[in-house]
């Protein structure tokens, strides 16, 4: 006990939550800093524990435990389960803190890694309780109003593109937060709807893992290591209890269905363009090929914009500037997908662009240099740009039926 009251005059926030069957210790850390990482392993190696509590999930640990998890991505399988978008945000997230340890010197997640090793070398089991970050981001996503969404993809291009130069001092402050919440510090902060799924939640999910891997009674004494901005909702949680951890998981776990405007508003703009279509024939033939040359140009062109920022294939954007037309009158159907997959096909990615992905996306450069991450780029602007083409043409075509 002499050596953890020794830490609580030590730079890294501890507290202790004393149960009559459990004790747990709390260790408040940053996520890149040398200083968390030497109290983990001083903590770790001071014999007091039986188990370690570490906030990560399990794709998170793998991420940090198998240097070749990018070298095995099947790229055409997330594409094909819509999932291009949170791969390329997990990449962003990625390379935020990439590039603030390559700033220091350190690797990313230092303190996780030392805590992952330490607790090997010791022989203590390993508890992974934060929850899984692709479910995070989608409570994110569906938890804040569409406005604000444009905020949370302005956090993670910011965190690809600024180069701005941060001090170790700087770094210490993120005992503030943890990684994930610092690239979105400044929108977290002022939503409310953003600190739930982002912070409260997961501060529940935590409790909740440990009340339920310590409800056997095979755990004592449990170091918990998290993000200090977590220490105390951590703290108060776990002092109050909770009755039902399996319930409070499941349904943390859980993520919200779209609203029901949100399935009927795409096949409703596919039958007012129908419908215009119809109307615009009915009147004459000329406006009724003019309004098919708005849908088309204008869709099929944006989306190709989109393909051509990415620096896609030449025949990909020829591709999607024919198909974007013709994937929005069917929601089901996504002209990024169908970019992705000509740019896929024609310019498939070797081992050499898996191998370097994770360091690639630290710049903005390597986004495009690298095929992987590029055919996410693809996927990502064609679709915002036929997004943006179907509601132009749209009211284009009733600006012409209007007039």
């Amino acid at each position: 006990m002499d050596e953890i009251a020794e830490g609580e005059a030590r730079s890294e926030p501890l507290a202790m939550v004393e149960r009559p069957d459990v004790r747990f210790t709390i260790l408040g850390t940053a996520h890149v800093s040398r200083t968390s990482a030497e109290e983990v392993e001083r903590l770790i190696s001071s014999g007091e524990f039986d188990a370690v509590a570490i906030e990560l999930d399990p794709s998170r640990h793998q991420a940090l435990t198998d240097p070749d998890r990018w070298a095995k991505l099947d790229l055409f399988k997330v594409l094909r389960e819509g999932k291009a978008g949170m791969v390329a945000a997990n990449l962003a997230l990625g390379a935020f803190q990439q590039r603030l340890a390559d700033q220091l010197g350190i690797e990313p997640g230092q303190e996780m890694r030392v805590a992952i090793r330490t607790a090997d070398d010791h022989q203590l089991p390993l508890l992974l309780i934060d929850r899984d970050i692709g479910i995070t981001l989608r409570r994110v996503y569906r938890n804040v109003p569409w406005w604000q969404r444009f905020g949370l993809l302005g956090g993670l291009l910011a965190s690809v593109l600024s180069r701005q130069e941060i001090t170790e001092a700087e770094i210490e402050k993120l005992k503030e937060g943890d990684m994930l919440e610092a690239t979105f510090t400044e929108f977290a902060e002022s939503s409310s709807a953003m600190y739930q799924p982002l912070i409260s939640e997961r501060d529940s999910y935590m409790v909740a893992k440990l009340e339920q891997a310590t409800a056997s009674g095979d755990f004592k004494r449990v170091l918990v290591v998290i993000g200090a901005g977590h220490l105390k909702g951590l703290r108060g949680l776990l002092e109050r209890g909770d009755g039902d951890p399996g319930g409070t998981i499941q349904s943390l776990d859980a993520v919200p269905a779209p609203s029901r405007w949100r399935r009927v508003v795409p096949w409703v703009i596919v039958a007012l363009i129908l419908f215009g279509f119809v109307v615009g024939f009915a009147r004459s033939p000329e406006l009724g090929v003019q309004i098919l040359a708005d849908w088309f140009f204008i869709n099929g062109g944006l989306a190709a914009l989109g393909a051509i920022i990415a620096l896609a294939h030449p025949l990909t954007i020829v591709g999607v500037f024919v198909a974007a037309p013709l994937t929005s009158l069917n929601p089901l159907i996504g002209a990024g997908f169908v970019a992705a997959g000509i740019e896929l096909w024609l310019r498939k990615p070797n081992v050499g662009d898996f191998e370097r992905l994770r360091s690639d996306v630290t710049s903005a450069r390597g986004w495009w240099r690298n095929r992987v991450a590029r055919t996410l780029l693809v996927f990502i602007l064609a679709t915002l740009g036929s997004v943006a083409g179907t509601y132009l043409a749209g009211f284009r075509i009733f600006g012409r039926l209007l007039s």
